[in-house]
């Protein structure tokens, strides 16, 4: 996968239940705007987080998936890598290259 072929989209610094739903339409739009063969969430912003975090990433990762894209993550913070490790989903956000 080239570098340019990749949809980057940003996490904000906050990302908690409260932030969610805007987040997603905002990854939603981003997702859908754009003709890419893959998407890459950069979570390197992230500082202040809950499990929503994770659902968010879940769900771009099955829209991204539904659009025929490839999905992976960049700058995942430790602390939420650790909760997906947790609750058994870390396979499910693999690491951007």
């Amino acid at each position: 996968m080239a570098e340019t072929d990749a949809l980057m989209l940003v996490l904000p610094v906050r990302l908690t239940q409260e932030e969610a739903p805007a987040c997603m339409r905002m990854l939603q739009q981003g997702l859908a705007g754009q003709n890419s063969s893959s998407a890459v969430v950069d979570a390197s912003a992230l500082a202040q987080f809950d499990s929503s975090a994770l659902a968010v990433l879940l769900e771009c990762r099955r829209e991204a998936s539904a659009l025929g894209r490839g999905f992976a993550v960049k700058g995942l913070p430790q602390r939420l890598r650790e909760l997906a490790t947790l609750y058994g989903i870390a396979g499910l956000l693999p690491a951007a290259p």
